[in-house]
């Protein structure tokens, strides 16, 4: 689309808005009809950790969606001369999981429990007994549970359960809904049925008698929709807590609210069986669309849905780039203090390439990136470390190698469940987020760590905000009975460019020795996370 094209598209309502909101950062973007970006903004958050609890505040929600939507349609103003008034529709997604408790007046009970928090080992451990369905501690269902057990007093005020992408749907048009999706990441989910497992409410409601509590799980849940269901539509509320200036109308469609790991499949075109994507930012996860159910039941292994219902393994590991992000930080100040100026992305860039240069184990050095808790290797809490023997190869090239290990290193320990154990089987792995931001790195070590092909596309970089869009545009455009992988393959992503890096055996026998150094240094970790208080 040319400037013309894309001002008379703005002008008619012809585009559509995805907004999300990650861990680190609130992004908008507005595409057109051929499902290119037109215009963004974004607005840098970070969690907080307070009286034991990781969170976001409720005005910081309500601040950076403000200033992300108007960067992004000051962006529009300025560069195609007309004010942004009508939208074709909006979607909104977020960090899964987590816990929004509400009274029945709308107000948040308790401070917004994100999905990093591993407080709900009781609860995750009952449930998954209680199911025979893995309950991770992250889960919505798992945090209400907790608090449950806990007998926190505002328990019996619960009138609705709600994730973050959820909260900010019912705000700006009323409704309380989610995608499948995201859905699936609260409760468990019949894919026969495409809604809660009605057999574990039920259970779960038996619990709820026993102590005593007045109401049903079912009443307190959001609804569930489909990818392409209609959501409700933006109100004259809503449109003023986007848009405090007026200008953005009211009555624009909104299509269902989903979950960061549903919008990172749209946007890596994974959302059909045999596909698989990998989403490496603050935390990694793993998203592979099984064939067929798992033989049994595994902690390590989550079952969630596509956005449009079939049935997704996932993989998901707390830590992946912030400790490394944190050590880059370090030689940032460094390069400050010696006067020399370097962009910061330039200096990421540096240090991943020289990560190539070193031994392919890494020189026997040995990293955790634990900055939270980590599941997949049973801690609550993290301590992050860097640990090497008096001969171990001390380099920039092997610290920096030692440490993008690290970055998968429990992500690993649960994959292995699925190819190793259940003999799961892709055709192809897509990778996304800032772990593959410099070329040839990341994808190199992931498909050392995998052992499969791994491929990312041009438009990865474009991440949750654009598959979010594709969502909306999913609701607007698709033809009747027509499936989201057929739209996705067909009208988004046919010629799209992909660069694939096979693995290589080097790589992959140095990763190796890695992960056996990795899991005998556990001790050493949960050491620190006993000693160092």
């Amino acid at each position: 689309m040319n400037r013309n094209d894309i001002r008379k598209a703005v002008e008619s309502g012809k585009t559509v808005l995805g907004i999300e909101f990650g861990s680190t950062r609130i992004k908008a973007m507005l595409i057109g009809e051929d499902h290119k970006p037109i215009a963004s903004g974004s607005h840098e958050w970070e969690n907080q950790y307070k009286n034991g609890v990781w969170t976001y505040g409720l005005d910081d929600v309500w601040t950076g969606l403000k200033e992300a939507y108007q960067e992004l349609a000051s962006e529009v103003l300025e560069n195609y001369g007309t004010p942004l008034k009508t939208i074709g529709a909006i979607g909104f997604s977020g960090m899964m999981h987590g816990y929004m408790a509400f009274d029945k007046e709308g107000n948040l009970l308790v401070p917004f429990r994100t999905w990093r928090n591993t407080i709900t080992g009781q609860a995750a451990e009952e449930l998954t007994d209680l199911f025979q369905f893995n309950i991770p501690q992250r889960w919505s269902i798992a945090h209400l549970y907790q608090a449950i057990l806990n007998k926190e007093p505002h328990v019996a005020d619960i009138h609705f359960l709600n994730t973050l992408a959820g909260y900010v749907h019912w705000q700006l048009t009323g409704q309380k809904v989610l995608g499948i999706g995201e859905a699936s990441g609260m409760f468990p989910i019949d894919s026969t049925t495409n809604n809660y497992d009605e057999g574990k409410i039920e259970q779960f409601n038996e619990r709820l008698e026993a102590k005593n509590i007045s109401w049903k799980l079912q009443d307190i849940l959001p609804g569930v929709l489909m990818a392409g269901d209609n959501a409700g539509a933006l109100t004259e509320e809503g449109a003023k807590l986007l848009d405090p200036t007026g200008q953005l109308q009211a009555g624009i469609p909104l299509c269902p609210p989903e979950g960061d790991a549903g919008t990172g499949m749209v946007a890596t075109n994974s959302v059909a069986q045999r596909t698989g994507n990998v989403s490496a930012g603050t935390s990694v996860f793993a998203m592979i669309v099984l064939e067929k159910a798992l033989s049994k039941l595994y902690p390590e292994i989550d079952m969630v849905t596509t956005p449009a219902g079939k049935p997704v393994a996932m993989v998901h590991s707390n830590n992946c780039t912030s400790d490394l992000n944190a050590w880059v930080g370090l030689f940032q100040e460094f390069t400050n203090d010696l006067g020399v100026e370097i962009d910061q992305s330039k200096l990421f860039e540096m240090l991943y390439q020289k990560a190539l240069t070193g031994d392919a184990d890494a020189g026997g050095l040995l990293a955790y990136n634990y900055v939270s808790g980590e599941h997949l290797t049973h801690l609550e809490e993290g301590r992050p470390l860097f640990v090497r023997t008096p001969d171990s190869r001390f380099t920039l090239a092997n610290f920096m190698r030692v440490n993008l290990f690290s970055s998968l290193g429990a992500l690993k320990i649960g994959l292995d469940i699925l190819f190793e154990q259940e003999k799961v089987t892709i055709d192809q792995v897509l990778g996304h987020g800032g772990f593959f931001k410099t070329e040839g790195v990341g994808q190199r070590f992931m498909a050392a760590a995998m052992n499969v092909p791994v491929s990312v596309m041009e438009t990865a970089g474009e991440g949750g905000a654009w598959g979010m869009a594709l969502l909306g545009a999913y609701m607007l455009y698709k033809a009747d009975n027509e499936p989201l992988e057929t739209y996705l393959s067909n009208k988004v992503f046919a010629g799209e460019k992909v660069a694939t890096m096979a693995p290589d055996q080097q790589d992959i026998d140095g990763f190796t020795a890695f992960m056996e150094r990795y899991k005998k240094g556990l001790v050493i970790e949960r050491t620190a996370v006993d000693t160092l208080k």
